[in-house]
C-alpha cells in the first residue's frame, strides 16, 4: 500500500494498534472495472468517468436511485457520482478545510471519511470529532459533536453539541434512522437516534482489547468500518485486531470471523480465516457482508454463517488493474458499499479511484 495512504491514517492515532477467477459462493464471478477517477492521478476535478480526480477518497454510500456519495477526506469535500458515472462536488470546497455548516460550497469539513445515506436520502458524514448531515439538497448542518471547535473532543454521552467523539470514522444507519458509529480513538461504538440523542452501545472508553461480550463489557481495538443488516445487526470491521466483529441489537458482541491479533490472508470458516487491516464493511439485502480488506489490497465476502471468501484482488499484490477476480488489482481499498442490485463499489484510496465490482453467475 502506497506510502501516503499510511499518512492519511496518522491523524487518527488508534488504541492498540498503530490468476484464476475467483468463485465466490454460489457460483458468482466478480468482474471489477474502473467508475471513476485516474489511478496515480491526484486532484479535484469534477467530470465524466476517468476525467474525474480524488484526493485520499476514504468512505462511499449508495443510496436509492443507485447515486454514490464518497468522502474525499484529503479535499475536504463530500462528491456525488450518479450510475453514469458523471461527478459533482456536492458539499464543501477542495482545499479549503474547517467546521462550517452550510449550503453546498459554504459549507466547510475538516476531514470527512466515514459516509452513511439513510432512507430519505440524508446523508451523514464522520468528520474528525463531529458528525455532520447533509440534505439532499446540499444544506450541511453539526448533528452531534462540537462543530465550533475542532479541538473539542473526547467521549461524552448526550445531545448534539453536548456529545463528544474522538476520530469517528464508520458510520451506518438502520431502517428506523438510527446512526451507528465506530469512534475509532474511544475504541467505542456508539448510537445515535434522528434527534442527536449519542449513547454509548458498546465498547468502554479508552480500553482497547477484543473480548466479546455484552455492552460496556465488549472491548474494540481500532474499530473502523460499519454496517447493519435487515435484522438491525451491526458488523464492524476491527482493523486494530484483525478481526470482523458482530453487534446484535441488545448489544451482544461476538467475533464473526478472524482471530484477534491473528494477521493474514487465508480464506475460510469463523476464526479460521485471517485478515490484514480490514476497514470498509457493506451487507447486501441477502445478509452477506463484503469487505475492505486494506492491508491485503483485497475484497472479501463473508456469508451469514461466517464463511470468508476473497472475491476480488490477490492478497499483499497491489496496482491497478481490471478484471475478474484474482486478476484485479487494488491498492489500499478503504471504503465498500452495495446497491439494491447487488453492484458493490470500492474507494480504491491508494489509487484515488472509485471502482465497481459487478457479481454474475
Amino acid at each position: 500500500m502506497k506510502t501516503r495512504l499510511w499518512g492519511v491514517l496518522a491523524d487518527v492515532v488508534v488504541l492498540g494498534l498503530l490468476a484464476a477467477t475467483v468463485t465466490a459462493c454460489g457460483g458468482a464471478t466478480a468482474s471489477v472495472s474502473t467508475l471513476a477517477g485516474k489511478a496515480g492521478s491526484k486532484g479535484s476535478a469534477d467530470g465524466h468517468g476517468a476525467a474525474a480526480r480524488f484526493n485520499d477518497p476514504f468512505g462511499i454510500a449508495c443510496d436509492a436511485a443507485g447515486n454514490l456519495y464518497v468522502a474525499d477526506y484529503a479535499n475536504f469535500t463530500i462528491r456525488k457520482i450518479t450510475p453514469a458515472g458523471e461527478v459533482t462536488t456536492l458539499a464543501g470546497k477542495a482545499g479549503s478545510r474547517g467546521s462550517v455548516d452550510g449550503s453546498a460550497a459554504a459549507a466547510r469539513f475538516y476531514h470527512p471519511a466515514g459516509i452513511a445515506c439513510d432512507a430519505a436520502g440524508n446523508l451523514y458524514v464522520t468528520d474528525s470529532f463531529t458528525i455532520r448531515k447533509i440534505t439532499p439538497a446540499g444544506t450541511v448542518t453539526t448533528l452531534a459533536g462540537n462543530a465550533a471547535d475542532v479541538d473539542s473532543y473526547g467521549s461524552v454521552d448526550g445531545s448534539g453539541a453536548a456529545a463528544r467523539f474522538r476520530y469517528p470514522m464508520g458510520i451506518a444507519c438502520d431502517a428506523a434512522g438510527n446512526l451507528y458509529v465506530a469512534d475509532t480513538n474511544n475504541a467505542t461504538i456508539r448510537k445515535i437516534t434522528p434527534a442527536g440523542e449519542v449513547t454509548t452501545l458498546a465498547g468502554k472508553t479508552g480500553i482497547g482489547g477484543s473480548t466479546d461480550g455484552s455492552g460496556t463489557a465488549a472491548r474494540f481495538s481500532a474499530p473502523y468500518g460499519i454496517a447493519c443488516d435487515a435484522a438491525g445487526n451491526l458488523y464492524v470491521a476491527e482493523y486494530g485486531t484483525f478481526t470482523i466483529r458482530k453487534i446484535t441489537p441488545a448489544g451482544m458482541v461476538t467475533t464473526l470471523a478472524g482471530t484477534a491479533d491473528s494477521m493474514g490472508s487465508a480464506d475460510g470458516s469463523g476464526a479460521a480465516a485471517r485478515f490484514q487491516i480490514p476497514m470498509g464493511i457493506a451487507c447486501d439485502t441477502a445478509g452477506n457482508l463484503y469487505v475492505a480488506d486494506t492491508g491485503n489490497s483485497t475484497i472479501r465476502k463473508i456469508t451469514p454463517a461466517g464463511k470468508v471468501t476473497t472475491l476480488a484482488g490477490k492478497a499483499r499484490v497491489e496496482g491497478s488493474a481490471d478484471g475478474r477476480g484474482a486478476t484485479a488489482r487494488f491498492d489500499g481499498p478503504t471504503g465498500i458499499a452495495c446497491d439494491a442490485a447487488g453492484n458493490l463499489y470500492i474507494v480504491d484510496s491508494g489509487n484515488d479511484t472509485i471502482r465497481k465490482i459487478t457479481l454474475s453467475h
